[in-house]
């Protein structure tokens, strides 16, 4: 008799985790679930909220019926990610926390530790995306050794895993998965990536876990808690200025998910496809060209506003998500180019058509 697939589900203390977890269990597997701390944080009434949601997490172990871990990762998470947060800021950029924090938190150290430390055959989280395995074939996965050259070998990596949004267009949040490596991504299951949220209230209501339903949605930024950090950003002046519009953005060496680069982009060097640089927003068509060091230029097709250094250009193709870069350089404004063309035409416009040109004054040479 073949033994329980083993699976160690992410728990965060919210509704969607905690769905997940059950999912699995409905799927027959063996299921631990796991809290993990990564900051020390009070709210406005000096309680520490990420002991609630442990609480919630532990509630949530209990209701399932499965063993429940807790384990702390504030050291790492201010090495990899708090500073790095910090050192952007100083340069005058605007970081992305979560999709740095998903790269080396919860699919590096959770999945290492899910792996080595508890055995488990796969991981999973409440995130709203999919790949294009099957369970069985995500059990099937073995260990790939992380490549030392600047680009992975096409053949070294044979079907290779593909990051796929999730049915729920409006919540999909493979934005903040762009950066996962392929060897933890063929690991993970994704249960809540076919289904919508309301549908995942539904079924946390039949199932006693209300304790989680009334809970606040967590808005991103893990080490600020539920506070919407993003939208703190945007509350600049709500204005359409050109100053505010580009079209043109150079990324770091950018991060491939299935295939780095793409077939299509290193045979023609060019490659259409679309990006986005915020959650949710729409997806914006582009053209991008490849450099030798893995950077790439993003030409848009159209100007689009509030573009910032620091931020991650993530790239899709369809319903897969290709993978992002950090967006390092930006083109000139479409305020920059409209005084340039203003200028240009002033200096190519004959002073006699001019109707400043006033009476006894010679044509400029």
């Amino acid at each position: 008799m073949q033994a329980l697939r083993h699976v160690v589900c992410a728990l965060s203390g919210g509704v969607d985790s905690a769905v997940a977890a059950l999912l699995l269990r409905r799927r027959g597997y063996q299921v631990t679930g796991v809290f993990m701390k990564n900051w020390d944080s009070l709210d406005e009434h000096g309680v520490c909220t990420a002991d609630k949601d442990c609480e919630d997490a532990y509630r949530v172990c209990q209701i399932l019926d499965i063993p429940f871990h807790q384990v702390s990762y504030v050291k790492e998470y201010w090495n990899d990610v708090f500073s790095d947060f910090l050192n952007e800021y100083e340069k005058g950029r605007t970081p992305n926390p979560d999709i740095v924090c998903n790269k080396h938190i919860k699919f590096s150290c959770f999945f290492h530790y899910a792996v080595d430390n508890l055995g488990a055959d796969a991981i999973a989280t409440g995130h709203y995306a999919r790949t294009s395995l099957e369970d069985e074939e995500v059990f099937e996965q073995k260990h790939v050794k992380k490549p030392e050259g600047l680009f992975r070998n096409r053949f070294e990596v044979r079907n290779a895993v593909k990051l796929l949004q999730a049915a729920d267009s409006f919540k999909d949040q493979t934005f903040f998965l762009s950066q996962v490596s392929q060897d933890a991504l063929r690991r993970t299951i994704f249960p809540l990536g076919g289904l919508t949220k309301e549908f995942v209230k539904k079924i946390a209501a039949e199932n006693r876990l209300h304790h989680v339903l009334q809970k606040k949605e967590s808005m991103g930024m893990c080490f600020i808690g539920k506070r919407n950090f993003e939208h703190f950003l945007l509350q600049a002046p709500r204005t359409d200025h050109p100053a505010l519009y580009r079209d043109l953005l150079r990324t770091s060496r950018v991060h491939w998910i299935a295939e780095e680069p793409p077939a299509a982009l290193v045979r023609d060097k060019m490659m259409e496809c679309h990006f986005r640089f915020r959650h949710q927003m729409a997806l914006v068509p582009c053209v991008l060209t490849l450099n030798q060091d893995g950077t790439v230029w993003v030409t848009a097709v159209q100007a689009v506003r509030a573009l910032a250094t620091g931020q991650f250009a993530v790239f899709y193709k369809g319903d897969e998500c290709l993978g992002s870069g950090k967006i390092l350089r930006l083109g000139p404004s479409a305020y920059t180019l409209q005084k340039g063309q203003r200028r240009a035409g002033m200096a190519t416009e004959s002073p006699s058509d001019s109707p400043e040109d006033g009476p006894g004054l010679s044509p400029l040479l």
